[in-house]
Order: C-alpha cells, then sequence, then structure tokens
C-alpha cells in the first residue's frame, strides 16, 4: 500500500487546484502546473487525490461545495486559509469527503443553520429561544395547528414561550427518529448520525417515536433519554457536561481522550485525531469551545501528551509526550 502524502506535496496540490479554478488562470498556469505535476511520482498522486476530490463533489456549487474555492480571495491571509483547508480535505479518504459533502449541503439548505465553531441564538415568532450548535441546521414551520421545528442534523436548546396565538398551538421538535413535544420547557436534542439525545431542564418533554403505538414518555425536569430504532432509553440524570455546550464550554468528567477529541473536533475546521496510544487517558475540566487552541493548550499543559499540528493548524493529532507514558486516569 501507498504510504500518506506528504502535508507540503498535499498544501502545494491545493495551491495549484486553487490557482487552476481562479477566473484569471492562463495557460501559462496550466503549463507550470503540469510541470509541477510531472516532476514528481508524489506530486502526481496529490493531483490525482486533487482531480477526484473535484469529481465527488462537482455536484454543487463552488461557493458551496468548497469554499476555499470561493473566488476571488478576499485577502492574502484569507487564501492561505482557504488553501489549507483544501489541503486538510485531500488529505483524508473519499469516504470522508462524502460525509462531509452530505452533512454540508444538508444543512446549507435548511432554514437556519450554522457553520463549523459556530452558535447562533433566535427568537421564534412566538417568542420561543432557539440555539443551534456548531454545524447544526433546522427548518421553522409555524401554522395554525401547530409550533413545529425540524432538526435536520447538529444539537439544539430551545426554551419554550406561552403561544400567543389562541387556540394555543403546541411546539414540537421532529427529529429523524421521533416527535418531542414540549410541556413548558428548556430542553436540549442532539442528534448523534443513528440516535437522538433528549435532556431536560425545565418542565417535561414528551417523546414518541415515529411509527410506534402505545403512550408517549414523558421525561421530566432533570433527566435525559435516547432515541434509536431500538426504542426509547429509560430516563437518567442529566450531566452538566450535556448542555455545557449552550455557556460556550467542554466539561469532561474522565473523559476518554479520544472522545474529548472527537467532541473537541466539532467545533474547529479541518481535523482533529487522537492517537491509540492516548484514546483511553481520561481528561477532567472545563474548556472553552469559542477557542480551541487554547483547548489544545490547555489539554498539552496539563496531560502527557503532546499537539502536533500540520496544514496551518488545519490538520491535529493529539500524540503521547515522548519519553512518558499515557495512564488512563488523569
Amino acid at each position: 500500500m501507498r504510504g500518506a502524502l506528504q502535508a507540503r506535496v498535499l498544501d502545494e496540490a491545493a495551491e495549484w487546484l486553487m490557482r487552476l479554478h481562479d477566473s484569471g488562470a492562463t495557460d501559462a498556469d496550466r503549463t507550470a502546473c503540469e510541470r509541477w505535476r510531472q516532476a514528481d511520482p508524489e506530486h502526481a498522486r496529490a493531483w490525482e487525490r486533487a482531480e477526484l476530490l473535484m469529481g465527488k463533489l462537482g455536484g454543487l456549487p463552488t461557493a458551496l461545495a468548497l469554499p476555499a474555492l470561493d473566488r476571488p480571495a478576499r485577502s492574502r491571509a484569507g487564501r492561505r486559509a482557504a488553501v489549507a483547508r483544501l489541503a486538510a480535505l485531500l488529505a483524508v479518504a473519499p469516504a470522508a469527503w462524502m460525509a462531509w459533502h452530505a452533512a454540508d449541503g444538508q444543512g446549507w439548505t435548511a432554514g437556519l443553520h450554522t457553520g463549523t465553531g459556530e452558535r447562533r441564538t433566535e427568537r421564534l415568532a412566538d417568542g420561543s429561544l432557539l440555539m443551534l450548535d456548531t454545524a447544526s441546521a433546522v427548518d421553522i414551520h409555524f401554522d395554525a395547528a401547530l409550533r413545529r421545528v425540524d432538526l435536520r442534523h447538529g444539537a439544539i436548546s430551545i426554551q419554550t414561550a406561552p403561544d400567543p396565538a389562541t387556540p394555543r398551538r403546541p411546539f414540537v421538535v421532529d427529529t429523524a427518529l421521533g416527535r418531542l413535544r414540549a410541556l413548558g420547557t428548556r430542553f436540549t436534542v442532539r442528534d448523534d448520525s443513528g440516535s437522538v439525545r433528549l435532556a431536560v431542564t425545565q418542565g417535561a418533554v414528551e417523546v414518541r417515536l415515529h411509527g410506534a403505538s402505545g403512550p408517549p414518555l414523558v421525561v421530566p425536569t432533570g433527566r435525559q433519554t435516547v432515541l434509536s430504532a431500538q426504542g426509547v432509553a429509560v430516563p437518567q440524570p442529566v450531566p452538566p457536561e450535556a448542555t455545557a455546550w449552550t455557556q460556550g464550554m467542554l466539561m469532561a468528567d474522565a473523559m476518554p481522550l479520544g472522545d474529548f477529541c472527537a467532541e473537541l473536533g466539532r467545533y474547529r475546521p479541518g481535523m482533529l485525531h487522537c492517537a491509540p496510544e492516548v484514546a483511553a487517558l481520561r481528561v477532567s475540566g472545563t474548556f472553552p469551545l469559542a477557542d480551541t487552541d487554547r483547548t489544545l493548550t490547555m489539554l498539552a499543559s496539563t496531560y502527557p501528551v503532546d499537539v502536533q499540528m500540520r496544514l496551518r493548524g488545519y490538520w491535529i493529532t493529539v500524540v503521547a509526550r515522548p519519553g512518558q507514558g499515557a495512564g488512563k486516569n488523569s
């Protein structure tokens, strides 16, 4: 099997791809790119991957499918950041491109959506407050009979208000697995691609799986449940970390580092990986989501790990610090 492409080569391929998709590209640019491609077998491999990426994402408008190619570049720094984002895409497998492709396209057409690392709060027409977590998307449908929020993907927090309409309309959140009906409520909902997690912090929420018969489950204040293809789990106490994102924090209580990195990675562009040898290391603490670089610095200063950055921070690996073992407890 051929080894991984070097970060420098991926960076150069991304730069050439940017240049050739610019409206000002010339024949001289194309000739120079061809010389670069033929100069080294690794260059040819990187360019093959670049062309494959463009083919995979070719069905979307350029500005949506590859923000890195949005032209003209607004600044030199912006262009370099765009190249780094594109190089990070070139570094991952085609399956990852398609997962990103699907999620990005889903969010773009939604009524409300957030980008990676963004949180957004909206006051709805009835006075309810809706907060969207990172990379989340919803559609809002209010009519004479119902106040409905469709969760497309990601996570939301809702604080319902009394309905000003007469008669009062139910407030529901529709998810891929079931409908959640608010009963004077503050709650969070997260779609985890195969399961839906509900945490109630005020009031109660009525839960009914799509197509299910029998009475719905009512989840009271301070309880959470998970909806899955197997049914609705017995409600359990809501841990503080379940809703910490609404305050802009990632809270960990003896969380495996592999899980911590997966969660933190949702809030920053590019790729964040955890090396297998430190994945079981237990992490505890409260970390800012608005500044993930600071969180990674805090992590490296507290635990026996190093943070390796490539492609100007768009490809990060957390590894064991040389000369120190990585235990399983914080």
